[in-house]
């Protein structure tokens, strides 16, 4: 087993070591950086190392074979470079949305905040190509330590106690999913994912009850990470707390690393055991559990969403309940007439990022005209800035998955996923919870129309917000009116079968 990285193998961690330099640079820039000169400069920094980053990521998309490195502990394959694309464009979008717009009663230091989330989005980078539980681990620690640090950035008591919540909480969870390994490697003797599904197959009688706790507490700390109903709690408080470029960071690419790993974990280790041509119990077991648990996040995301008054909360109760849609393609088993369900996965993860990072954009600026994050402040937005009210209401749209939009036809390509497997239950709560999402995301449009100004306050655009706030409306509905795009880009670049399973 060579465990050695070779000179030559760099160029296939170009993506990765840009990440590494950029935040290592803007560290040492922030510092020598007189006091008086703005932090902007940063952002612009951290965008151009971003792009640098993106363009290593494209060059590597479509390879014949997956590259492995370290004894295939990390892969370059086309799962993670979508997701890494994802990651980066997400990170890039908040941190230009918040150029100009980040003040320092909100911040302690702006500077840290630009530069932590370089490594932050180099941790969700290494979870989505790792193929070894030790790589996978450290990725997602390092996601998980920058976001606790930079949830507490703000000078408020709020801000520290959410922090502090994300502190005890993310190490309960980390350390679920770490016990949850340590019995893997106790079976089987080796961390490496590919190494690990076919030792547990053969020794799975003697050892089942092993595998299904494994199973069960690596669940619980991904669960966890994602948000997903029960195990949400901290979810509002963090929200609430963090600054709102954090906010959005966490809404959607912490989220979205987990479930990326989720589907690489669950799929690569556990999901089909087989024994000559006979399939074992845990097989059904897992598909119907994931299944339990997006039901449960859809169910208490949107209910629990249905009394909130605060706006960051109430999004953070919408992403709970898009945890749950996001669960749904791991929870459908691959059948003869359902051979791929990553495209429909990652086209409403691309929606749900754009509908997401417009959202907390619009947030911003409503919430600095008006100095509160209530729903109430969105009062007369429409008499205040039409244009960006327009905006929110396609946002909105999006969000509650009505035609034509990007969040109509992810949920409607998962939820034709779902019955192509008989998941006729599960796509019974998907169709009711999103009936019951439309009386808080038609609140906000209520608000914006139908109610008397909130504040006299002039609400006032940054260029990159307006640019932020337009793209994202903008790319949810041209991807309402043209999904096969990047439903076609999917499938000509991933593999089930080349790209994914060891």
């Amino acid at each position: 087993m060579d465990y050695r990285l070779y000179l030559s193998d760099l160029g296939s961690l170009a993506p990765e070591l840009t990440i590494v330099i950029s935040a290592m640079l803007l560290t040492i820039i922030d510092l020598i950086l007189p006091k008086r000169v703005s932090r902007d400069v940063l952002s612009w920094l951290m965008l151009v190392g971003i792009a640098i980053s993106m363009v290593f990521v494209v060059l590597k998309l479509g390879i014949e074979e997956p590259i492995r490195l370290l004894n295939d502990s990390y892969r370059v394959d086309d799962f993670g470079n979508l997701f890494k694309l994802l990651f980066l464009g997400g990170t890039g979008l908040i941190a230009f949305m918040s150029i100009g717009s980040v003040k320092r009663e909100d911040v302690a230091n702006i500077g840290e905040m630009y530069y932590l989330l370089l490594p932050a989005v180099l941790g969700a980078m290494v979870m989505v190509s790792s193929g070894d539980f030790i790589t996978l681990f450290i990725g997602l620690e390092l996601l998980s330590i920058t976001s606790y640090i930079l949830v507490g950035l703000r000078r408020s008591a709020q801000s520290k106690e959410g922090a502090f919540k994300y502190v005890v909480l993310g190490s309960i969870a980390s350390a679920f999913i770490l016990y949850g390994i340590s019995f893997l490697y106790g079976i089987t003797g080796s961390t490496n994912l590919g190494e690990i599904a076919p030792i547990l197959q053969q020794n799975f009688e003697s050892y089942s009850a092993l595998i299904y706790l494994s199973f069960f507490l690596m669940l619980a700390g991904f669960a966890f990470k994602i948000a997903a109903a029960p195990f949400h709690y901290w979810a509002p408080d963090v929200y609430q707390g963090a600054p709102m470029p954090v906010t959005a960071f966490l809404a959607v690419v912490s989220k979205g690393a987990a479930i990326a790993l989720m589907f690489r974990v669950f799929y690569q280790v556990f999901a089909y055991f087989r024994v000559g041509t006979t399939e074992l119990p845990l097989t059904d077991d897992i598909f119907l559990t994931l299944a339990v648990l997006a039901a449960a996040a859809m169910i208490i995301g949107n209910f629990m969403a249905l009394r909130q008054r605060n706006m960051k909360r109430l999004l953070a109760y919408s992403g709970v309940a898009n945890a749950g849609y996001l669960l749904v393609p791991l929870a459908e088993q691959l059948t003869a007439f359902h051979l791929n369900n990553f495209p429909e996965l990652y086209y409403y993860m691309v929606a749900y990022f754009l509908m997401n990072i417009g959202a907390f954009a619009v947030l911003t600026v409503v919430s600095a005209a008006s100095g509160n994050e209530e729903m109430s402040s969105f009062a007369g937005l429409y008499y205040r800035a039409p244009w960006t009210a327009v905006a929110m209401v396609l946002l909105v749209l999006s969000l509650a998955g009505l035609p034509i939009s990007a969040g109509f036809f992810g949920k409607l390509y998962i939820l034709i996923g779902a019955l192509h497997v008989h998941l006729i239950w599960l796509a019974i709560i998907m169709i009711v919870t999103s009936i019951v999402s439309y009386y808080y995301y038609f609140a906000i449009i209520k608000q914006m129309f139908m109610r008397s100004l909130a504040s006299d306050s002039p609400v006032r655009l940054t260029n990159p917000q307006a640019i932020t706030i337009w793209f994202c409306a903008g790319a949810t509905v041209v991807l309402g009116f043209f999904p096969q795009w990047l439903l076609n880009a999917v499938r000509d670049v991933y593999s089930l079968f080349g790209d994914f399973f060891m």
